[in-house]
């Protein structure tokens, strides 16, 4: 299969770092968003994301330019309609995933591969909401998206080897490294994270340590780039 259009639902956070990291590799991008504001916003992150590597002479001006060109921001998910492959960003609300899905699918050409961003939610659950599937599956890219070098790759039920194919040889041609994980709640990264994230709030709870000295304990003590109440104010709890 020869993608060469991509849909992004939502402009939030994910959906921005992945129409970025999808139109540097010359991908042409459908961006997505229910309200123009958020797109707005959306379409200003990516541009700030790009000066920001830029000045750390990651990128040039003109790589920047050609990257803007590729993205069309939009309101009507009508306009996903020619594309190959979509991804699916929303808030991490399961009613409106399935609902998100059902209107994919009926507005999306037959074939077209539909994948979601979520970090916890079933992906057979969010598949059956579809009439495909089949060419379903889970695609959960790590925040912030350019800068994060992993993609977790989740079969549904029903997702078949070449689907899946496809969505790993995806990942990988936007520099990715894809692994894969078994469809169950929080997937492998959120399973082991947020336990820990939540044992160091309970170690600030009962007093064991302020919260600096809990954060430099762990990085110190487990090589980790942040501690886990940094961590957790950077990912928005």
């Amino acid at each position: 299969m020869d993608i060469q259009t991509i849909g992004v639902v939502g402009a939030g956070q994910m959906g921005n770092g992945i129409a970025q990291v999808a139109a540097d590799v010359g991908l042409s991008v459908k961006l997505m968003d229910v309200a123009s504001a958020g797109l707005e916003k959306g379409m200003a992150a990516i541009s700030q994301s790009c000066d920001r590597l830029i000045k750390k002479e990651k990128m040039n001006e003109g790589r920047k330019k050609d990257l803007l060109a590729r993205i069309v921001p939009t309101t009507d998910m009508r306009a996903l309609a020619d594309c190959d492959f979509v991804v699916e960003a929303a808030t991490e609300n399961v009613d409106l995933k399935l609902k998100i899905f059902t209107q994919l699918d009926e507005f999306t050409k037959t074939g077209a591969i539909l994948c979601t961003n979520t970090s916890s939610i079933s992906i057979t659950k969010i598949a059956a909401a579809t009439r495909r599937p089949e060419l379903v599956a889970g695609m959960h890219f790590m925040n912030p998206v350019p800068l994060m070098q992993l993609v977790e790759g989740i079969r549904g039920l029903q997702t078949s080897d070449e689907t899946f194919r496809i969505v790993g040889a995806l990942a990988q041609r936007m520099g990715k490294i894809f692994v894969e994980g078994r469809d169950m709640p929080g997937f492998i990264v959120n399973r082991v994270l947020m336990p820990m994230i939540n044992e160091a709030f309970y170690a600030l709870y009962e007093g064991i340590a302020e919260a600096k000295a809990i954060d430099e304990a762990m990085k110190l003590g487990t090589n980790q780039p942040m501690g886990p109440l940094t961590l957790a104010d950077f990912i928005g709890l």
